[in-house]
């Protein structure tokens, strides 16, 4: 097996973004020059997330809904985010996952019809790095 290493850098302009990986994943799959194996895709931050789901804005909506109802913001929690992301950032972080596989075969991603590589940044505003890392053949 071998390795191929690519850094992508964003940058959202809210608080909380949803990016489409998707393109640059492919793009690096297609630099690495292998037909099969499979990619990580890392968030180098803890106050981000990498999924792999269906990028519709009413489910990204409810997603922001679930995430609120599930790990909320409160007072009591001991970081508080003078510097960085606040308790409730990492846990929802925690709850998604900062990264994600994805197989590809025959040099094409192995995705759903519906599904995209879906970068979450929770608490944007500022650049963030991700690690793209083919594995293959």
């Amino acid at each position: 097996m071998k390795i191929y290493n690519e850094h992508v850098t964003i940058q959202s302009k809210k608080a909380r973004e949803v990016f489409d990986l998707t393109p640059q994943i492919k793009a690096a799959m297609e630099k690495s020059g292998f037909k099969d194996g499979v990619i990580l895709v890392a968030s180098l931050h803890s106050n981000a997330a990498v999924i792999l789901n269906d990028p519709e804005p009413g489910l990204l909506e409810d997603l922001e809904a679930w995430l609120a109802q599930v790990a909320p913001a409160r007072d009591d929690f001991q970081h508080k985010g003078r510097f960085e992301s606040a308790s409730a950032i990492h846990f929802q972080s925690m709850l998604l996952n900062p990264q994600a596989m994805v197989p590809f075969t025959e040099g094409r991603l192995d995705l759903g019809p519906w599904q995209a590589v879906l970068y979450i940044d929770l608490d944007g505003m500022r650049p963030k790095r991700i690690l793209v890392k083919v594995m293959g053949e």
